[in-house]
């Protein structure tokens, strides 16, 4: 086989490359190599569990040029009154619909799937044939997130021969043979879970949740993207930044954001360590709040039948019977920073430059890689913007933000640009053609004489968080 040669070859078929690559066809006349180990486009989407679901609407998820869902409310369930969340399923649908019928009909991507890339050469995976590819521009690296999800990833701790432990993968296929569960892990994964069983039927005092940190949730009525919900996302917006104008801590920050409706604590009593961007609404958290046997602070080394051993030497009981459900992957590394710049000479790292939407994240980059030739002036629009592990972290990722918007709002091509993309949860409410009711003016004017502070305010809040105590 000869030679296959691209302008641009993209590592990865997920959300992050697939965008890049979405809206590079309309902005370039590039042509490019997508691969990726799975058999389907849509990353780690393939492996997800099946009851997953979007955090935030689907309207502004997926690719630039084709919409994801109806633009569909909900009536129904914990999302009532909000627009709909796409389920796993419909993700890996709608990721295999633009492969098929916008990538590759285009005539300028070609597609390896259940492959690798490495030094220059594609390999497949089953028949092990090897492709040299000569890369005319660049390598676009999308794999930066190193998402990771319970089915793939390798837990951390023992479980005894006689002891079930699955990821919630297999959670529907073995709920019905147990009387008792234990959710391990804090993050939106385990919430998922506990969800689930409660809604299927699980009584909760059967429930055990084992919960290394607590964390604090986003109200997800205010990612709410369209002019239906201008009053809850950007007065919202501006609640948050005269929050984060005021706050005297971090600790005072997040009271503020809790009293103005914009995050949730299952506990009230407890302060959370964790904030990982976890959207949920209030019917969730009243789920979540059911469960009274929470084992806090703690993470598992081991379990036996009827005993679980914690990392700090504890042990609590548990029936013979419980199933034990494990969500300890940490979906994105949220913990390691890496100093790597998104634009260099052969190589595009994509990682969030609007934190955390990782598919706009994508796009922008690829709109500022068609329109613009020196690296210098690329990734000046495009710093590279921390995800926050800790409530600690997450002042820094909204500075990143802020930085970010005002360098696009200097340059009339990105300005107009974000404006138009549908991934940006806010341009389908601040460019309705309709005129804005005296209501609206007022709740804009909040956020713009509300920002200048924030962003200040935030750098005062940083810098006392690493003064020595």
């Amino acid at each position: 086989m000869g030679k296959i040669q691209t302008d641009y070859l993209v590592i990865g078929s997920g959300a992050v490359g697939m965008a890049f690559v979405d809206t590079m066809l309309d902005e370039s006349d590039a042509n490019f190599v997508i691969v990726d180990r799975h058999h389907m486009p849509g990353g780690h989407w393939n492996d997800a569990y099946p009851f997953v679901r979007l955090h935030q609407p689907s309207a502004f998820y997926g690719v630039s040029s084709i919409p994801l869902g109806g633009d569909r409310i909900d009536e129904v369930g914990s999302n009532k009154g909000f627009y709909e969340l796409a389920t796993g399923s419909e993700v890996v649908a709608y990721f295999d619909r633009v492969m098929r019928e916008r990538l590759l009909p285009s005539g300028r991507v070609q597609y390896f799937k259940m492959s690798d890339f490495s030094d220059g050469k594609i390999t497949s995976l089953l028949s092990g044939d090897v492709r040299d590819v000569e890369i005319r521009k660049k390598i676009v690296d999308g794999t930066f997130f190193s998402t990771s999800v319970p089915s793939t990833h390798i837990r951390k701790y023992s479980v005894a021969d006689e002891v079930t432990c699955i990821p919630p993968n297999d959670l529907p296929r073995n709920a019905d043979q147990f009387k008792h569960y234990t959710v391990i892990g804090g993050g939106k994964t385990a919430m998922d879970s506990i969800v689930w069983l409660l809604d299927n039927g699980a009584a909760p005092n059967t429930v055990t949740w084992v919960c290394p940190r607590a964390s604090w949730l986003i109200n997800r009525r205010i990612t709410q993207p369209g002019r239906k919900f201008f009053n809850d996302a950007i007065g919202g917006a501006a609640d948050q930044f005269e929050a984060l104008g005021a706050a005297t801590s971090i600790e005072d920050l997040f009271h503020r954001l809790e009293d103005a409706d914009l995050m949730f604590r299952i506990d009230p009593s407890i302060q959370p360590e964790m904030f990982h961007y976890a959207t949920t609404s209030i019917g969730e958290v009243e789920q979540l709040r059911r469960i009274d046997n929470v084992v806090r602070g703690e993470r598992v080394e081991a379990i036996d039948v009827g005993t679980v051993k914690m990392k700090s030497g504890t042990t609590i009981s548990a029936e013979p019977d419980t199933l034990y459900i494990d969500c300890t992957a940490t979906a994105v590394d949220f913990v390691t920073k890496r100093d790597i710049p998104v634009f260099e000479p052969d190589r595009i790292t994509l990682q969030p430059v609007f934190a955390p939407l990782a598919s706009y994240s994508a796009a922008i980059v690829a709109f500022v890689e068609a329109q613009y030739d020196d690296d210098a002036k690329k990734n000046m629009l495009c710093k590279p913007v921390p995800l926050a592990d800790t409530p600690a972290e997450w002042p820094m990722s909204m500075l990143g933000n802020l930085m970010n918007q005002n360098a696009w709002s200097q340059d009339d091509k990105m300005r107009d640009w974000t404006q138009a993309c549908r991934l940006n949860p806010t341009a389908a409410a601040v460019t309705d053609p309709a005129p804005f009711t005296e209501e609206e003016k007022a709740i804009v004017s909040r956020v713009r004489q509300a920002v200048i502070p924030a962003a200040m305010n935030i750098q005062k809040l940083l810098a006392a968080e690493t003064e020595p105590a």
